[in-house]
């Protein structure tokens, strides 16, 4: 079954939750979960599958596929190195990013439900459309 990219069930669910969280719940609550880390544990259901997209559109990915497991280790350690060690070093960068251990674990929490999400969702998608008769 072809990933759905835009389209994608998790990525739509990682839209709808970032919207709650950023204009219901944070204005709302100070510190802890939802303040801190939540959006840390939608990083990458939110921009795999936009980084995903674009990369088709420019034919640098030649499959239409469910991510693969490099697909999201690579943002995943291309984003934790960035934000949570290199950015906050950089002095125009420290005023908007602090950098926290705590976020790559949250990094890594959303790639696993993410990795797990894409692979049975779309196997059973797949399975389900070979057993409909022709």
């Amino acid at each position: 079954m072809q990933f759905r990219y835009l389209r994608d069930p998790l990525f739509l669910t990682a839209v709808g939750l970032y919207i709650v969280n950023r204009f219901l719940i944070k204005p709302l609550v100070t510190g802890g979960f939802f303040h801190n880390h939540f959006n840390d544990l939608l990083c990458i259901p939110l921009f795999v599958p936009i980084v995903l997209y674009l990369a088709r559109l420019c034919r640098a990915r030649p499959h239409d596929g469910p991510p693969a497991w490099y697909e999201i280790l690579l943002p995943l350690l291309v984003w934790s190195i960035q934000f949570e060690l290199i950015f906050p070093q950089l002095p125009y960068w420290s005023r908007y990013v602090t950098g926290d251990p705590l976020d790559i674990l949250w990094y890594c929490v959303g790639a696993g439900i993410s990795s797990l999400w894409w692979r049975f969702y779309y196997h059973r998608q797949t399975a389900e459309a070979s057993k409909t008769p022709c």
